[in-house]
């Protein structure tokens, strides 16, 4: 029996049908689709009510042949996707829900217009009822009340647009970030050092597909970095999501090594086991990968980097999350590096920074998680996105005394196939003595 047979054995594999409960859910859920679809369409219909008959008739089949398509998709996604051996089909999943966004955006926007648009007829019409007016100015109240509907069309292109961007091109335009990161505590003989720091690739969510993996590859060795570090969620869940990538993550280079650390996704804690010692092999086998591609994988440890007779301490701790797995040790990396002068740690969650590395000395920490909520809109020369709701530092450099923090936004992608405004990161670190 093959390893990959035998890991899917490991997991839940029997269909559970859906509980009255989670029926009664859905089809709430569901009605409320409806109702979102039916409001929408008449925020449509008013916005258009001043053209053809046509162009109405043409734009009524379209919408409902495509509302129709998609509340279909759900069921079907609904009742099939509950075998768990389909919920490993994270490229389908995924695309299933940019689809549905492309479409059910554009209708909260037309829902959120269309209601002020209803809103205003119906003070008017209160207003009316206590004091009449001529009815032709009221006509006219009613036509500019019209124009909420019709700038709820227009701007409702807006969302479509973008989630079409985010899955065709946001989710392949890296973005090399070039960030010098100063220390006084930097050994002379490595003033300089480019170190390449990527995160997250999350192979489950590519399919297969291997154009951007080998994109961001040609990238980073163009870059000719002196190191390379990877700071963990190599895949989603299972460790076969990487098997198809590993000769194209083998062609890294760097002439100082490659070093990695494991992420919250890469434990498969989130799929529910039925063999504890199957989950165990998973580990094993992801643990196995790391190394065939070439990388050093840390587990709560230390080791040194020299160049020209000098050397600095690289770190790697498991997971530690303020709100994640806690499987990291510090104390147990940290122990007998205190003869660095400089002391680099790579650690997947940057509520780790704060929680318990800060106070420690070490200079310089890496880490990742957050994808800048693979979502953000540039103002005035700085991005906002949901992801600093959640996380104190969720993207770029940070200090705090001589010890600093830089989040990377994250090669890959998982839930929403795409990026917006958030392009997949390439961090290019330059090291240099202050």
């Amino acid at each position: 029996m093959s390893m990959v047979k035998a890991r899917t054995l490991g997991v839940t594999g029997t269909f559970a049908p859906m509980s009255a409960a989670a029926l009664r859910n859905f089809i709430i859920v569901l009605l409320v689709l409806v109702l979102i679809d039916l409001y929408a369409y008449k925020g449509v219909n008013t916005a258009l009510a001043s053209h053809s008959v046509v162009l109405r008739r043409i734009v009524r089949f379209l919408y409902w042949v495509i509302s129709i398509g998609i509340l279909g998709m759900i069921v079907y996604v609904g009742f099939n996707f509950r075998d768990p051996e389909a919920r490993r089909d994270h490229s389908f999943a995924f695309s299933m829900v940019a689809l549905f966004l492309l479409f059910f955006l554009p209708k909260l926007i037309m829902v959120v217009f269309h209601g002020l648009d209803d809103i205003l007829h119906l003070l008017r019409l209160g207003w009316n009822k206590l004091s009449p007016g001529p009815v032709d100015a009221a006509g006219e109240g009613i036509g500019r009340a019209r124009f909420l509907s019709q700038l709820g069309l227009i701007l409702s292109v807006v969302p479509f647009s973008a989630v079409l961007y985010g899955v065709t091109k946001g989710r392949r335009n890296f973005n090399l970030a070039r960030i010098p990161v100063r220390s006084g505590n930097l050994p002379t003989a490595f003033n300089g050092l480019r170190v390449v720091q990527i995160s997250d690739m999350h192979l489950g969510s590519y399919g297969g597909d291997l154009s951007i993996v080998r994109s961001g590859v040609d990238l980073i060795n163009a870059e000719k970095p002196d190191l390379i570090l990877f700071t963990g969620d190599l895949v989603n869940d299972f460790a076969e999501e990487a098997e198809p990538f590993i000769a194209e993550l083998a062609r890294l280079n760097a002439p100082l090594g490659k070093f990695s650390i494991l992420g919250n996704h890469d434990y498969s804690d989130y799929p529910r086991w039925d063999d504890p010692a199957a989950k165990r092999a998973n580990l094993e086998r992801l643990k196995a990968i790391h190394a065939e591609m070439g990388f050093r994988l840390m587990l709560d440890e230390h080791l040194a980097l020299e160049k020209d007779g000098e050397r600095i301490g690289l770190l790697g701790v498991q997971n530690w999350g303020h709100r994640f797995q806690q499987y990291g040790d510090l104390q147990k990396a940290m122990q007998g590096s205190d003869g660095y002068p400089y002391r680099l740690l790579m650690s997947h969650d940057p509520t780790h920074w704060e929680h318990q590395v800060l106070g420690t000395g070490i200079d310089l920490t890496v880490s990742g998680h957050t994808h800048g909520a693979q979502f953000g809109v540039k103002l005035g020369g700085s991005t906002y996105s949901p992801a600093q709701w959640v996380y104190k530092h969720w993207a770029g450099l940070y200090a705090e005394g001589t010890q600093q923090l830089y989040v990377n936004r994250g090669f890959g992608f998982i839930g929403f196939p795409g990026r917006v405004g958030m392009p997949p990161e390439i961090t290019v670190l330059e090291l240099v003595k202050a």
